[in-house]
Parts: C-alpha cells; sequence; structure tokens
C-alpha cells in the first residue's frame, strides 16, 4: 500500500491481542510518537476497526494527524483522510464500529443476568456448591457446605481468618 501513495516504508507495527477498544497500547503509542516526532506522513492501516472502535478517540487522532500533517490510510475500507469526503465515511465507520462493540457489550451483559437469573452457572463456581447433573445449573455442595458452615461458626466466636487459614 506503501508503493501505491509513493511513500517510503518506516515501520510496520503488529498488535497482536490488543483491543482497539483503548488507543493505550504499546504498537498505538509508538505510532503516535511517530507521529509527534514529524517522523511520519501518512499512518495506514490494515483495517479501521483494528485501529479503534470508539469515535472520540477517532476524532482525537483525526485531529492529531490533521495538526501534523498526517494522512490516515485504511486499507480495507479504501479510506483516505486526504479527502473531506475520506474523514467523513472514517468518522461514520467509527461510529458504526463503537455502537457494534457497545451492543455486544450489552447483549452479553443481559444473556449472562438471565442465566443467573434462571440458577445457570455464570463463570467460576463458588466454593460451597457444584454442577447440577443437567451440566446447566449450579447446586449446594453438602460437603463444602458443611465446611462453610464450620467457618461461620468459627468465625461469630471470634476466631481470625489467620486461624481458619492454618
Amino acid at each position: 500500500m506503501a508503493l501505491v501513495h509513493g511513500a517510503e516504508l518506516v515501520a510496520v507495527i503488529q498488535e497482536g491481542g490488543e483491543s482497539a477498544k483503548t488507543l493505550d497500547r504499546p504498537g498505538m503509542q509508538r505510532v503516535l510518537a511517530m507521529v509527534e516526532r514529524r517522523q511520519v506522513q501518512a499512518v495506514i492501516v490494515a483495517k479501521l476497526d483494528r485501529l479503534t472502535r470508539s469515535v472520540r478517540d477517532l476524532c482525537e487522532l483525526l485531529e492529531l494527524l490533521e495538526r501534523r500533517g498526517v494522512a490516515l490510510i485504511s486499507v480495507a475500507e479504501s479510506l483516505d483522510t486526504g479527502s473531506a469526503a475520506g474523514r467523513l465515511v472514517i468518522n461514520i465507520m467509527a461510529a458504526v464500529s463503537q455502537w457494534e462493540r457497545e451492543a455486544i457489550g450489552e447483549r452479553t451483559r443481559d444473556a449472562l443476568r438471565h442465566k443467573r437469573s434462571q440458577g445457570e452457572r455464570v463463570g467460576n463456581i463458588a466454593f460451597g456448591y457444584r454442577l447440577a447433573a443437567d451440566g446447566k445449573h449450579v447446586e449446594a455442595d453438602p460437603g463444602e457446605q458443611t465446611v462453610l458452615e464450620e467457618v461461620r461458626r468459627l468465625r461469630g466466636a471470634g476466631v481470625s481468618l489467620r486461624s481458619l487459614q492454618r
């Protein structure tokens, strides 16, 4: 892509496993430092949603790039902030990405809340409970419940946590 734009490739920065939820990630900070030092004329990304999924962060990033005279080019979307149309489309796409991230979070939260309300297991099973025979619900574990009752009795009698631990 750098060749198509007649640019010299200065660096290739990959961020495996980092979320685009925030700009506070090592690779992104390296890019921002290069922009601040005016070491680049363009930032080329494979796909816009790998850069950021926050409209606010994208707006701040676009403002910084504009102040420094640096273009943002997204290969997958064929967008270039060198034009007003490119900036408009990038902002719309960022808004959709942010909505998608928030919608996924809401659906996940609602699904987990529903599972909990149905007595289904969500995450790790707390001490004193076990997975029921149906493989979905949680039920009291009699042996562990006995231990918990004894711990409550000893704590009520003033035994310290450190003593209980020993």
